[in-house]
């Protein structure tokens, strides 16, 4: 489960809410002025997302050095061209 609070609010309870995430592996969003500035993760959760991270910029640097030879805007075209195709398929 995803819960909202203020970051003062946050502070307040931070040990109640650590608890939360531990133990009860909820996630926790928190707001300062009503904007999203960060979230309190179980440390398994943000493990995965890191490895995900990793992977991510992997595949990035590999569709890059695909790239590296194409001008930008033909390239870039390419991608739009593509994307087009894959989403008309749905």
């Amino acid at each position: 489960m995803i819960s909202e609070t203020s970051a003062v609010a946050f502070r307040q309870n931070l040990g109640e809410m650590l608890n939360q995430v531990q133990y009860r592996h909820d996630s926790i969003l928190i707001k300062k002025d009503g904007k999203p500035v960060a979230a309190l993760v179980d440390a398994r959760l943000f493990e995965r997302i890191r490895r995900m991270q990793a992977r991510f910029d992997a595949l990035c640097q590999r569709i890059e050095a695909g790239y590296a030879q194409l001008p930008e805007a033909e390239g870039l075209a390419e991608i739009d061209a593509t994307v087009a195709q894959v989403r008309a398929g749905r």
